[in-house]
């Protein structure tokens, strides 16, 4: 099936530009609506560009926003000031899709990976009863503790956060080296000048260290149907955490899919048959598992 791209700018209440895309099919109308939700330092147009083909190629109308400070957003490079704010700005774009004319019949998705793993949960949170469930790649519900800086680091960034928070001076590992096991895709991330590559400014880590201790704490606020996928090997998000999301959360159709030795973005092929509807769906389905209808992603609200 024929895919059409398309770009827009759009502005948040704080008179921010944000970069918005999405992948429609060329020749009908999308049978459901899928939000994509990026990672820390990434961005939709070009990394989560597989993803958005294959899933509109399948029928699906899929949406993405670069958050400010990321990818072609305006803002300062990964800066998060507040990350309620970030959601709030992916709150009000989704929203908008969903509610024009020829959406609003359509069953909504969100698809979050790492970080925006977490900005999907906190959508949901933010309004239970609005999404029809989501798909949730190694999402960050707590931070490593191979990753995280020692907790007396931590108590002193905190006492200086406000008067130096665009600083990069949060001492951590490299972020795609850990994240990535794959030297040519490690390579091809480095090139992509969209993706942030310096160190974590002092309030961006400790937004994302407080906000996934809030979401670990919030595991049972969970209500939505969710298909959370995460690598054992993970050294940036803890499997653990996906582990507990699945046993704490209140979801009455969930499923968890643990990949031995796969590292937090080594998920192409995840990805791949994610949209194109086969082997974890498929799996899900013949076994007679509700989550079947979430990696299938129903159509009918």
């Amino acid at each position: 099936m024929e895919v059409e791209y398309h770009e827009e700018y759009v502005r948040n209440s704080r008179g921010v530009q944000l970069f918005t895309c999405g992948w429609l099919p060329a020749a009908a109308a999308p049978k459901a609506l899928v939000f994509l939700c990026h990672g820390y330092g990434m961005e939709c147009s070009g990394f989560m560009r597989e993803c958005g083909v294959r899933l509109a190629a399948a029928g699906y109308g899929v949406f993405g926003i670069d958050y400010e400070g990321h990818g072609k957003s305006m803002g300062a490079r990964c800066y998060i000031r507040s990350f309620r704010r970030l959601v709030d700005d992916c709150h009000h774009f989704f929203k908008s899709i969903c509610e024009l004319e020829e959406y609003r019949s359509k069953s909504r998705f969100l698809y979050g990976e790492s970080m925006g793993g977490a900005v999907a949960l906190l959508l949901h949170m933010k309004d239970p009863a609005f999404w029809d469930g989501a798909v949730l790649v190694a999402p960050m519900c707590k931070i490593s503790e191979k990753v995280k800086p020692h907790p007396l680091v931590i108590t002193l960034l905190t006492q200086v956060e406000d008067a130096i928070p665009k600083w990069k001076i949060v001492p951590t590992k490299d972020v795609i080296d850990a994240a990535f096991k794959d030297p040519v895709k490690r390579e091809k991330i480095r090139k992509n000048k969209l993706i942030y590559q310096d160190k974590p400014r002092l309030k961006t880590a400790l937004e994302m260290l407080r906000i996934s201790m809030y979401i670990e704490d919030s595991l049972s606020q969970v209500k939505l149907p969710f298909f959370v996928l995460h690598g054992e090997a993970d050294t940036v998000t803890d499997p653990e955490i996906s582990r507990a999301l699945y046993e704490r959360a209140a979801s009455a159709d969930k499923t968890i899919k643990l990949y031995p030795e796969i590292w937090l973005m080594a998920r192409t092929a995840v990805r791949r048959r994610l949209a194109s509807g086969l082997s974890d769906s498929a799996e899900a389905s013949s076994a007679g598992s509700p989550a079947g209808r979430i990696t299938t992603l129903r159509c009918e609200r």
